[in-house]
């Protein structure tokens, strides 16, 4: 906790596309997570280090991101939004926490065996240490609760070990974080492989939709959607899940039950059906990519944000970190 409220810390690599899923699932859920808590959300620039990135792509990515976040909603007025590597203290931490994790931990994280697999030419130490420098995100801002999926579930469980472990160390320095358990975001699914996640890294572009594509490509997804071999609208994960899906994104959109749109469909083919999806995901969307546009043409102002950012979260964590460095028995001067 932080003053009189609790803190919800959340952090996206920039990598790939922030998708329809994304919006729906979290990024939604993350404006009105921001009345309530004290909230702070980070561009993990150098958590996606571990893959070899081109540098001026990945610069304006990350940027692109940053003000897709704003364009979604959040008020960098309201939450503190910044770049992990502006913050210098991240990687002061995790190499302290390092000194307090061992290596049977960090080689049985799941995640790494799935990257080490993918990545056999590229196993390196950040893919390891990866879950370390996760948990100095986090307990740097004495974070209440964090917002985390499966694969992300081990490295909090880890994280919250590194701190009692230090605690029980030192006496009381970081607060333990919590998952997050609120109002559960529509798992969003691929629109060319229904039984996968939409994800913001799919090779297929036809698979995901992203929050800043044009109306036209946003319709002609829809239209390339994979439905099945039927041609009635109904709800079976199971038997029809692309169709499935179709109506999951429409539901979030609408606030329209299930129910109430299968009925809606009653006696119209997948055409009718696809089309009014794609018509509704274009007018959500549409103030979104029209805010973002105005975000990135405008880079002074945007730096001016990122630089804001960067100053409130250092301000918290520096005052972590000296805790952390006294305690440690470094000569702080």
């Amino acid at each position: 906790m932080i003053g009189d409220k609790k803190v919800v810390y959340s952090a996206v690599q920039p990598t790939g596309v922030i998708t329809l899923g994304n919006y729906l699932g979290a990024l939604k859920n993350w404006v009105k997570l921001s009345e309530e808590y004290l909230s702070i959300f980070s561009i993990a620039d150098l958590h996606a280090l571990t893959v070899r990135q081109v540098p001026a792509e990945y610069r304006e990515r990350a940027l692109s991101f940053y003000a897709q976040y704003i364009a979604c909603g959040l008020d960098p007025e309201k939450s503190i939004m910044y770049f992990q590597s502006h913050v210098h203290e991240h990687a002061e931490l995790a190499w302290i926490l390092n000194c307090f994790t061992y290596i049977g931990e960090l080689s049985r994280m799941t995640q790494f065996k799935d990257k080490s697999a993918k990545h056999q030419d590229n196993i390196n130490a950040g893919l390891l240490d990866y879950p370390v420098l996760m948990a100095a995100d986090i307990l740097l801002y004495q974070a209440d609760y964090v917002p985390v999926g499966v694969d992300q579930k081990q490295h909090l469980e880890l994280t919250r070990d590194i701190a009692i472990r230090f605690n029980n160390a030192y006496s009381p320095t970081f607060t333990v974080p919590e998952p997050y358990i609120g109002q559960a975001g529509s798992k969003i699914f691929s629109l060319q492989d229904p039984t996968k996640k939409m994800s913001k890294s799919d090779p297929d572009a036809n698979a995901t939709i992203s929050i800043i594509d044009s109306a036209d490509l946003i319709m002609k997804k829809f239209k390339r959607a994979v439905t099945d071999s039927d041609s009635f609208v109904s709800y079976d994960e199971e038997k029809k899940p692309g169709v499935s899906n179709l109506l999951t994104i429409l539901s979030c959109i609408t606030g329209k039950s299930i129910d109430t749109l299968v009925n809606e469909f009653e006696g119209k083919g997948y055409a009718d059906f696809k089309q009014t999806v794609g018509e509704c995901v274009c007018e959500e969307l549409k103030p979104v990519r029209e805010k973002y546009n105005e975000l990135i043409n405008n880079k002074d102002y945007l730096y001016s944000l990122i630089k804001q950012g960067a100053e409130s979260a250092h301000f918290i964590a520096q005052k972590t970190l000296r805790k952390v460095y006294k305690k440690v028995g470094l000569t702080q001067i």
